[in-house]
């Protein structure tokens, strides 16, 4: 082999690249092939011209770059088969819950969710009781935190469906590898990702209120200071609607205008990338300037549609996470296509004693944590930081989650001049029009440039890899949204997947990008 790899070392979980040392899965092999013959020299000027174009594309915003890694993630076309019709199964079912959670709380009486998750959980919103969106979509854009485990299968992280980023890092990074890689884009099918912006904006379109046939959309920003600014600049450029601020709208008498040089003129769909506490003064945060005075009223009214809705964090609460396999089979009567990493809720009976006994074997999380901000990895951590996580968790066991350590799959990855491998997580972004759920092929592969790190963020020094999934004969799959036929109730939960220690969501100066 050359030098490139002669070294690689694989780690004890599953490597994404190579099923032994020396030998590369067969999804990798026009990859391996390209790379390997390359000196240490080569591939570095190759990662100098990436950087360059990556930076070149102003997608890094204000908070520092996360950097594009030269080696790309790759998933197989059978394998994505079954993640993406996984993927669209928990958004139906999530989507069922919250119109049941903010309606007849049918799921609360029957005992499947107890109503004291409900009442205790920061992101359930009283305010948002009521409001039936005109199409019935609450989730219009889910982003859908994924991990391999040892043994190479996919596990969820977390379900994020209240306002989540990253996806144009999706598109960016499929850009830039283009210029570096041709000869491989040259040999290999990969399904492009450069529909997202067509995707969101029908999912907007079709989400009008009722008797709009020509529905104006705007993309509501904090502003310029948020970090990702540049990827709301981004979806409303490509998208070809205005992107706004909370000053450039008004609400009277329950409709919304964008005030613009010739007057104002209505909105009907917004885009929100600002938090349900900012969103509106009149019902939340008194002292928010980033959001529109009246706003819920309006929707409220079917005068304008939110997406995505406001109330949506209940669902995607780390906690109510750890029920989502009994939700699958409560409103789908299905079994889940895609499990949870195994995790255990302290404010059960019985389970806080078993936790704080085996802090070093556990992944201990915040349920309201974000960016990594608070996770403690039992193993990496000290006497001190187990005995201090110890006392938090005794003392509020309704705000943590406890969870198997999970050794994160690896893929090589360009460490200074070697290739070393890396662990990885990966988001995909999917988009409800209400007909269809189509799951973008491809996603955001977030990478722990540390190493042995298996905390995922670019506030934790993480980093990106594109993420290509393989074409076949046939095109790629999206699932009709049916309604859901509910199911018998299911028998008490037991301790279900939820998140490892991997990317979490991050407060972003007035929203929660997550």
């Amino acid at each position: 082999m050359a030098d490139l790899f002669e070294d690689y070392r694989l780690g004890p979980g599953w490597d994404e690249m190579f099923a032994a040392p020396g030998l590369p899965r067969e999804s990798y092999a026009a990859l391996h092939a390209t790379l390997q013959p390359l000196s240490s020299g080569e591939l570095g000027v190759r990662a100098e011209v990436l950087a360059r174009a990556f930076l070149d594309q102003g997608i890094t915003g204000l908070e520092r770059p996360f950097p594009l890694d030269i080696v790309p993630r790759i998933i197989p076309a059978a394998e994505w088969r079954t993640v993406e019709r996984g993927v669209a199964q928990r958004i139906r079912a999530l989507e069922a819950f919250l119109a049941d959670v903010y309606g007849p709380g049918q799921v609360l009486a029957d005992g499947v969710v107890p109503r004291r998750i409900i009442a205790t959980s920061a992101h359930f919103l009283r305010a948002a009781a009521g409001i039936n969106p005109p199409n019935g979509v609450r989730i219009h854009v889910a982003g859908v935190d994924l991990v391999r485990d040892e043994q190479g299968v996919f596990r969820v992280l977390e379900d994020n469906v209240r306002i989540p980023s990253g996806v144009s890092y999706v598109m960016e990074n499929r850009r830039a590898m283009a210029q570096v890689l041709p000869e491989v884009f040259a040999a290999t099918r990969i399904l492009p990702v450069e529909s997202y912006p067509a995707m969101l904006l029908r999912a907007l379109r079709a989400a009008a209120p009722v008797g709009v046939a020509d529905p104006t959309v705007v993309v509501l920003s904090p502003g310029v200071h948020n970090p990702v600014y540049s990827e709301h600049a981004l979806l409303a450029r490509e998208m070809g609607v205005e992107l706004v601020e909370g000053r450039d709208l008004v609400c009277v008498g329950n409709d919304v205008a964008m005030r613009t040089t010739a007057g104002e003129q209505r909105v009907d769909v917004i885009y929100r990338r600002v938090a349900d506490g900012f969103l509106d003064p009149v019902h939340f945060r008194a002292d928010s300037v980033i959001g529109v005075a009246g706003l819920l009223n309006a929707a409220r009214a079917g005068r304008v549609t939110i997406a995505d809705a406001v109330g949506n964090g209940v669902a995607d609460d780390k906690l109510l996470h750890t029920y989502v396999p009994d939700l699958i089979r409560y409103y789908l009567d299905e079994e889940p296509l895609l499990s949870n990493v195994d995790t255990y809720r302290p404010g059960e009976p019985g389970v806080l004693e078993h936790v704080l006994s085996h802090l070093d074997e556990l992944v201990l999380k915040p349920v309201d944590g974000s960016g990594g901000a608070g996770i403690v990895i039992g193993s990496q951590a000290t006497p001190e930081e187990l005995e201090a996580v110890a006392s938090a968790v005794r003392a509020d066991p309704r705000g943590w989650i406890a969870q198997r350590e999970v050794t994160l799959s690896t893929v090589p990855t360009l460490i200074g001049n070697r290739l070393r491998g890396r662990h990885v997580d990966l988001r995909l972004f999917a988009v409800n029009d209400g007909d269809e759920i189509r799951v973008l092929p491809g996603g955001l592969t977030r990478v722990a440039l540390p190493e042995g790190a298996l905390v995922v963020d670019s506030g934790q020094g993480g980093g990106s890899k594109d993420t290509w999934v393989l074409a076949e004969e046939s095109t790629p799959v999206s699932f009709p949204v049916s309604s859901p036929a509910r199911a018998p109730v299911p028998a008490a939960s037991s301790p279900d997947p939820g998140p490892a220690a991997a990317g979490e969501p991050r407060q972003q100066q007035g929203a929660w990008e997550c």
